[in-house]
């Protein structure tokens, strides 16, 4: 009777169902488990959910609720106590919540609960139970498949358990997932939507802004783009060097990015563990994406057995976590490896920018789909990494891919540079193409060859390599400069 009584006087001062659009409702009919909502900034996707905790709530359909977002500030600041979180919508509620903030929980007057947890630290997940899960923008979230999946495996209180996403779309992985399930409901919606409800400079500045824009597109407009903008590698790249066989393979290595985690049980990330090889028809082949979080003790085990399962000539492997630690774990696991330790000189996009023209090149091969590797490459821009995490198996293919296709072009020449002016980053090889030989740049010191390229000619080789990624634009910029000093140089000794 109190629950019929409340819900008249809710009704009675203009209920929720009286004041949203139809598609800010949930569905009918009980053959759905999920309700996904991907919809613009303002579309109303908070007030959303947390009307339809609170009706859960209400009717007696919802008793232990677990409500995850990005950080534990998003969960606190805008899922509980936004303008539109679960106090605010349930102030003048006949059933309105206490908030325990140092024990992350709501407790309703009917004894219903609601914890609040960070995907942040999604293995604090795994031991509760719940019957209603409302998961905050997704794509936001650090680890959002690990954290997905505790959420999942302790969402089996009540007969009908459900779930609830509201979130901006993102490219990630567990989005696109969730959204082909049978039993999910996907609702969209863009900003505009919800205009009536939304500051008029605030509509008029985001359309000024950002209409017709990339941004704009997925942040307004809720599509789902499938690449960020800058990335350097293009799925419609990667799906155009898919193949289903190799060739016979000259050359194969197993290359680690290792993680600071010690295992399952802490907030690291995965280890990124990558077979690749080089074919007889000098391409690149990615064969196996091996990959996990573990302890060193176990992931030195993985990419041994990788090792020995593709007969790969070495494993290559990052210093930059635990310095000599690396190496220690692969020699523990098994002394007879072949093992080459690299060091990490520049940023992951500058890193990752040659191996990215192979692929524009044609000249990397995916032997089958790797999706979790291909989502974060997707997402591998020329300013950085705008995944969520780490891109550890990233990280993993382009040194597997430096140490077999990049590395051994810069090695193929004996270069000679005199002088004091000088610099170590410019002693690449540069092959002039179509002649099956290497040329020797000439700075004004010892052993040059005769006759000596002129400037023009260095110049233009020089961006000959870069455009195959043998060197980076900081190394072009530095010819562009050697190649000017040159010619003035030149100049004044003709004069004189």
């Amino acid at each position: 009777m109190d629950k019929f009584a409340g819900s008249l006087a809710d009704a009675l001062r203009g209920g929720w169902r009286l004041q949203a659009r139809p598609e800010q409702l949930p569905p009918s009919g009980d053959d759905w488990n999920g309700w996904m909502i991907l919809a613009g900034r303002g579309w109303g996707k908070t007030r959303t959910g947390a009307e339809w905790v609170k009706e859960m709530v209400e009717t007696g359909d919802a008793g232990r609720i677990a409500l995850v977002g990005p950080t534990a500030a998003d969960v606190r600041d805008v899922m509980v106590e936004g303008e539109s979180g679960i106090l605010s919508i349930s102030a003048n509620s006949w059933l309105r919540p206490s908030y325990e903030p140092s024990k992350r929980r709501l407790t309703w007057p009917n004894g219903a609960q609601a914890t609040c947890f960070s995907a942040e630290e999604g293995d604090r997940l795994r031991g509760p139970q719940h019957d209603l899960l409302w998961a905050d923008e997704l794509g936001a979230w650090d680890s959002p498949q690990l954290t997905w999946d505790m959420a999942a495996f302790g969402l089996r209180l009540g007969k009908h358990p459900r779930w609830l996403v509201t979130t901006t779309p993102k490219p990630v992985k567990i989005i696109r997932e969730l959204m082909a399930r049978a039993d999910v409901i996907v609702t969209r919606g863009s900003t505009f939507d919800n205009e009536q409800n939304l500051a008029a400079p605030f509509i008029e500045a985001v359309k000024t802004r950002y209409e017709g824009t990339r941004l704009g597109r997925q942040e307004l407009y809720a599509e789902l783009l499938d690449d960020y903008q800058g990335a350097l590698w293009l799925r419609e790249t990667i799906d155009a060097n898919r193949v289903a066989k190799f060739p016979f393979l000259k050359r194969v290595v197993v290359a680690i990015d290792p993680s600071g985690t010690r295992g399952n049980d802490d907030n690291g990330d995965e280890i990124g563990i990558i077979v690749a090889a080089l074919g007889e028809d000098n391409c690149g082949y990615v064969l196996a994406d091996e990959s996990l979080k573990a302890s060193p003790d176990e992931w030195a085990r993985a990419a041994v057995t990788a090792y020995h399962r593709w007969s790969a000539d070495r494993i290559v492997a990052e210093r930059n976590f635990g310095g000599a630690m690396v190496e220690a774990v692969i020699r523990t696991a098994d002394p007879s490896v072949p093992f080459k330790e690299v060091v990490a000189s520049r940023g992951k996009a500058q890193r990752a920018e040659p191996v990215a023209a192979l692929y524009e090149q044609g000249r990397v091969k995916h032997v089958g789909s790797f999706t979790e590797l291909e989502d974060q490459m997707a997402a591998m821009t020329t300013s950085g990494y705008a995944g969520s995490g780490s891109p550890d198996r990233v990280d993993a293919l382009v040194w597997a891919l430096h140490e077999l296709m990049i590395d051994p072009e810069r090695r193929g020449l004996s270069l000679v540079a005199g002088g004091s002016n000088c610099i170590g980053a410019i002693a690449e090889a540069i092959n002039r193409p179509g002649t099956g030989c290497f040329v020797m740049i000439g700075l004004g010191g010892r052993d040059e060859p005769e006759p000596e390229p002129s400037p023009d000619e260095n110049y233009r080789m020089a961006k000959e390599a870069y455009a195959r990624g043998a060197l980076s634009g900081n190394d072009l910029q530095w010819f562009k400069a050697e190649t000017l000093r040159r010619e003035a140089k030149a100049k004044v000794v003709n004069r004189q």
